[in-house]
């Protein structure tokens, strides 16, 4: 198979979702995020990172001075990003359990928790190259760390968190949907 510069692909913009746990993601690239899936905003430009590993167990025999066998162990997958909109939905993403309420007009208060509770929720990743789209819907995940808030003079204040999947009822642990063309299959 030849290389093909046309299959290179950049994530040249984009967008991070959030929604609760058991929320429809859409089924398709055409169809709409709805009103619950709540855009995160401007990340830095780092973009995000998504990574995905396996652990896998060696079973050695003493006949043999490489494993007979390998198990797999687990399954992670991560997505990590640094929000940098201080709104409503990343702050509380951020402090996970926290409530925001308005103390007199202008003037808001967070409330953040000693001992927080878990947070799931569904995540959604959307990019775009060109005319090529991608979604990848994280329908059960809870954000699992969180970076330094450094406030400066010569950068935008960034929430950095990074979001934990875990399996659903279903066998995926995510779904990543592409119109692509480089992915159609070719017979063999």
């Amino acid at each position: 198979m030849a290389n093909d510069a046309n299959n290179v692909r950049a994530a040249l913009n984009g967008s991070i979702f959030m929604a609760p746990k058991g929320t429809t993601a859409p089924a398709d690239l055409t169809a709409p995020w709805d009103a619950a899936w709540v855009d995160l905003g401007f990340m830095s430009d780092d973009g995000v990172s998504m990574e995905y590993s396996t652990d896998v167990e060696d079973i050695n025999a003493w006949q043999s001075l490489s494993p007979v066998r390998r198990i797999l162990t687990s399954v992670d997958m991560t997505l990590g990003f640094t929000a940098i909109e201080l709104k409503a939905r990343t702050v509380t993403a951020y402090f996970p359990g926290s409530t925001i309420s308005d103390v007199g007009g202008t003037v808001y208060r967070l409330d953040i928790p000693a001992a927080p509770g878990p947070a799931e929720y569904a995540f959604g990743l959307e990019w775009t190259d060109g005319d090529i789209k991608n979604r990848l819907v994280i329908p059960r995940g809870e954000i699992t760390d969180r970076g330094a808030i450094t406030l400066g003079r010569s950068a935008a204040v960034g929430l950095e968190m990074t979001v934990s999947a875990y399996a659903s009822s279903a066998p995926e642990i995510a779904t990543w949907l592409s119109n692509d063309p480089a992915w159609a299959l070719v017979a063999a």
